[in-house]
């Protein structure tokens, strides 16, 4: 089976226009994410979608394959949407151009849990850790059951609690690494409109609930951290500074 990976990557971020490209330790935050991933798969099966030709040409010049994509992609897995009609694979991880810190490991245990359930939507999650804050709204929180399927997923802290004795002693986060087939991809596409709930949280795979989906959230290593506004830079550069 062929897996690749497809990073969307949108210049018009209303909250941090051109945060593709914005420089980390010098380098584009965007070929940081597909070397990254080029670890896991090889850069052969790696793919930017993305609607700005300025990214379409630092990825290029890096030795990476883009795929241009509509300017009013719902989502970032809409933009993978797309860009998967143009690719020949069997799996398509989506891994977020905003996750600088991603492990290739974690790209490969999400490839392999969608190998092993290949009807399933796979997800991945860590814990948060102390020196994150639970009640972050750019940080999505999961509920899974017992069977690690995602119950939901939202902005606020949950789950909630009625006692403190019964409060949890941590909390789940989503990571932003994904694994569909194209049949799952071309659903969420052709549902056409982001769904209720998606809307409301601004979390694109709750969509997939109207499709009637299993979602498999499986555990990531800790210490991923994605750039959502320019105040998180300085913090994600120490970091990869102390990777290398």
């Amino acid at each position: 089976m062929r897996t690749t990976v497809v990073i969307p990557a949108r210049y018009g971020s209303s909250r941090y226009p051109g945060k593709p490209l914005v420089p980390l330790l010098g380098k584009p935050m965007i070929i940081w994410v597909a070397e990254l991933c080029a670890r896991a798969v090889g850069s052969e099966n790696v793919y930017i979608a993305t609607e700005d030709e300025r990214i379409a040409d630092i990825v290029h010049a890096a030795h990476f394959s883009p795929i241009i994509t509509s300017m009013n992609a719902l989502t970032g897995t809409d933009r993978v949407a797309e860009a998967s009609k143009h690719i020949d694979a069997d799996i398509f991880i989506n891994v977020q151009g905003d996750e600088p810190l991603i492990d290739p490991i974690d790209i490969l245990k999400i490839r392999d849990s969608k190998i092993q359930h290949i009807d399933k939507v796979i997800n991945g999650f860590s814990w948060i850790s102390s020196h994150e804050d639970p009640e972050n709204i750019n940080i999505p929180k999961v509920i899974t059951n017992e069977q690690s399927e995602l119950v939901y997923m939202s902005r606020l802290v949950l789950p909630a609690y009625k006692d403190k004795t019964n409060a949890p002693s941590n909390f789940k986060k989503q990571v932003c690494i994904y694994a569909f087939t194209a049949d799952e991809l071309k659903s969420f596409h052709m549902f056409g409109r982001k769904s209720t709930l998606e809307h409301s949280e601004d979390i694109e795979i709750l969509r997939f609930f109207e499709l009637n989906k299993r979602i498999l959230m499986v555990e990531t290593q800790p210490g991923s951290a994605a750039i959502d506004v320019p105040s998180d830079v300085g913090l994600v550069e120490a970091e990869l500074k102390k990777r290398l």
